[in-house]
């Protein structure tokens, strides 16, 4: 299979610079707050306010280790819903004790939802005529602004800092040169143009949906999304990178993101999906593990032998 039809838009180096370029007029205006709650014995938990692009509010859960850093950091990148947790469902807690973590609530999201509560499904398309107006584009500027913020903090270990989670995380490397490691997930915005009409669930049946209702405006359509095309920011990723590729004969397996793989220029491990979040998830952990140095990777209970 392959997915390479569509032409990298010849202004998304100049849409991609101007965001950025925008983004920075905003300052970042933290205020931090201790989450008593959310604290351990080992790491302590904040609440994070951050003002991005716009001027809009973000939300973050940061966790600081106790005892003396710099510290490796995790900063997680949200997936396609409306909730963002300290630590992704699924993850050992216990990746707190070594690591500093900080989870981003982009715009949208419950805890950055004012004045803007994102629908779901329905945001995928929000504002997509046009790459201007498009909700991604402040979305992806938030991601940023939270990697800016990540990086800054005394705690954090600057030669490692990995960008975690779906295409945002690939995004998020792309523009901010303070990621070293990756792991992500290409699931949307990976030749969504070509790869939407050949499937029927949601996420992506938002796509289909839209243009449907709109049929006059696929042209405009696929103008926006090829400017968020994962494919394009390959070439701008410098970070050590794991890539988790769909199983064989899926619509984003190893063959299909062959155009991506060949641009990143950092060095690229590629994991084939092994239907078992156990079997995925173990090596992304033990992955990330030994390219921090780390004696063992953050396995939850139940995963450990």
């Amino acid at each position: 299979m392959t997915t390479q039809t569509a032409a990298k838009p010849h202004d998304f180096d100049t849409y991609w610079h101007d965001v950025l370029a925008e983004l920075a007029r905003f300052p970042t205006a933290p205020e931090v707050q201790e989450l008593p709650l959310r604290s351990t014995d080992f790491a302590t938990a904040y609440g994070v306010r951050l003002t991005s692009l716009g001027p809009y509010r973000l939300y973050g859960y940061l966790s600081i280790p106790t005892g003396d850093g710099p510290f490796p950091a995790r900063y997680h990148l949200p997936r396609y819903g409306s909730v963002t947790d300290l630590v992704p469902q699924g993850q050992a807690n216990g990746q707190r004790r070594e690591h500093v973590t900080f989870a981003i609530c982009v715009r949208g999201q419950r805890l950055a939802d004012q004045p803007y509560a994102a629908a779901f499904p329905g945001q995928l398309t929000d504002g997509i005529d046009d790459p201007a107006t498009y909700v991604y584009r402040g979305i992806v500027a938030d991601c940023v602004r939270g990697l800016q913020y990540l990086a800054a903090r005394p705690e954090v270990d600057a030669n490692r800092i990995a960008a975690i989670g779906n295409d945002l995380a690939l995004t998020t490397a792309a523009l901010g040169p303070q990621v070293t490691h990756l792991v992500s997930t290409p699931t949307l915005l990976y030749a969504t143009s070509e790869l939407a009409p050949r499937t029927s669930a949601y996420p992506l049946e938002e796509i289909n949906d839209y243009l449907r209702l709109h049929p006059t405006r696929r042209d405009a359509v696929h103008n926006t999304l090829s400017h968020f095309d994962l494919r394009w920011f390959g070439s701008r990723v410098s970070a050590t990178t794991l890539l988790m590729a769909g199983a064989d004969g899926s619509a984003l397996d190893a063959a299909a993101l062959q155009p991506l793989i060949d641009d990143i220029r950092g060095e690229t491990t590629v994991h084939k999906a092994e239907h078992s979040g156990y079997r995925d998830g173990r090596y992304a952990e033990e992955w990330l593990s030994q390219r921090f140095g780390m004696a063992e990777p953050s396995l939850p209970p139940h995963w450990q032998d």
